[in-house]
């Protein structure tokens, strides 16, 4: 009966460090490896084993399948966290955003937007560094912007 004690908890412990590398499902199916072995070490006290070694073995694997399910599922939980919630969200919330140029955009430079620096390609003309701009639109890691203050083009203004 302790050789399978000592199985389940090893296989506890082992599939736990792989959930390391493995990720959450190998942490939720570590927990329930450990309620399997809490089982079977209660089955062993309901059979008179009761050794100071049995118990002290029972709370910690109670501990550890506790912590170990409650992150499993918590991880799992995060990664089917709705579209809005995601790497999408923040860029979606940056379209109508005010932002300052921080190089000329001639028509691609540098801007400022929300506290990020972000590259940006400037819709209507050439926009010198410091001047506003609004974001139409995200492209990937790269925003289409309105420059508030455009530079003249060649030639024009001139008589």
């Amino acid at each position: 009966m302790w050789l399978v004690a000592g199985v389940l908890l090893g296989l506890v412990v082992l599939v736990a460090l792989a959930g390391f590398h493995a990720g959450p499902h190998a942490h939720v199916l570590a927990a329930a490896l450990g309620v399997l072995a809490a089982a079977w070490l209660v089955a062993m006290a309901a059979l008179g084993d009761g050794r100071t070694l049995l118990w002290v073995l029972l709370g910690a694997d109670l501990t550890v399948s506790g912590a170990l399910g409650m992150a499993g599922l918590a991880a799992l939980r995060r990664d089917r966290a709705p579209a809005t919630a995601g790497p999408s969200a923040p860029r979606a919330s940056l379209e109508g955003a005010m932002g300052v140029a921080l190089s000329r955009l001639a028509p691609l430079g540098v801007v400022r937007v929300a506290g990020e620096e972000w590259s940006a390609e400037a819709v209507n003309g050439t926009v010198p560094a410091g001047g506003a701009v609004q974001v139409l639109e995200v492209e990937g890691l790269r925003l289409r912007v309105w420059g508030e203050q455009v530079e003249p083009a060649a030639g024009e203004g001139e008589t």
